[in-house]
Order: structure tokens, then sequence, then C-alpha cells
């Protein structure tokens, strides 16, 4: 399965649709913040899942760590907010046109935890199980959109690498 996703052609226009419907949701999910002024929003999600954190059936609170994260974080939800607002749209931008496309799932998976241990369900469980299938295909996801061009641009001028024999070293 890893070397389909990997490798295959047809897994690539898979995962371009796949990517593509994924990022047209963060974009709006992102622009929607940006434009409606979400600071009430993440004030709200960032109050609420300190006031009722996370709790398992023996009624303890299962992340302890995550609540105390947030506790700290709370006075400061504008700058949250923004990075949140801003966080969605970027990495929906990187999924719709295949632009350091590892890079950009890798965030929204970031945030997609960060909303569940917070306590909110949502849409998150499907957006993670079809970014693990991105992930997991690494360059293969964004060969059809500006990844083919950008990552082969950052290793041979950021890194310095010399494709020889057909792979990267």
């Amino acid at each position: 399965m890893v070397k389909f996703l990997r490798t295959n052609k047809i897994a690539s226009i898979i995962l371009a649709i796949i990517r593509v419907y994924l990022g047209v949701l963060w974009t709006m999910a992102g622009w929607e913040k940006i434009t409606g002024g979400a600071a009430g929003a993440v004030k709200g999600l960032l109050s609420n899942a300190v006031k009722n954190p996370v709790k398992g059936p023996t009624g303890k609170v299962l992340y302890p760590w995550f609540n105390n994260m947030l506790s700290a974080i709370l006075p400061h939800y504008k700058g949250m907010s923004m990075m949140v607002s801003w966080g969605e749209f970027l990495v929906g931008l990187g999924l719709i046109f295949g632009c350091l496309t590892t890079a950009a799932v890798f965030f929204g998976l970031m945030m997609n935890f960060s909303y569940m241990l917070a306590g909110a369900i949502s849409v998150n469980p499907e957006y993670i199980f079809l970014e693990y299938f991105i992930i997991i295909a690494g360059f293969n996801a964004g060969k059809i959109g500006l990844d083919y061009w950008v990552i082969p641009w950052i290793r041979t001028h950021i890194f310095k690498q010399k494709k020889q024999s057909g792979i990267w070293n």
C-alpha cells in the first residue's frame, strides 16, 4: 500500500483529487475566520476547552498537559486566532496548489489533532483519515501540482543535492 501511494501514477491522480478537496475545505474555513473576525470563536473554543476538558469514562481529565497549555494561551487568544485563521488558509492553499504538500498536510494534521484534544470533534476525524494518505504518499501527493517543480528546486538549490540514477541522494 505504501509503495503504491508513493510511486504509482494513478495514486498521484487520486491523491491530487483528495488533496484539492481538502485544500478547498481548509481554505474556506481559514478565509471565513480571516474575514469574519474569528477572535471570538477562538476565545470561545479555548475557554470551553479549559472549562470542560476531555474526560474519560471515570471522569478523569485525559489530557491535562494540553489543558494547561490552553490555559496559558487563553490570555493571548487574539494572536492565537490570527495563527489559526492564517494557518488554515495557508494549509488549504498548499494543498490546492500542491506546493509543499507534505508540510501543508503535516500542519493540517497538527491543527486537527489540537482541535480533537480540545474536545472539538467536528470534521477532524474525516480530515485526519484523508490527510493520512497524503502524508504517507509524500512527494507523489504533490506531483500533480507545484511540488513537481518546487521540490527539485529546493533539493538542488537549498540542500545542494544532485539527482543520480533516477533518485535523489
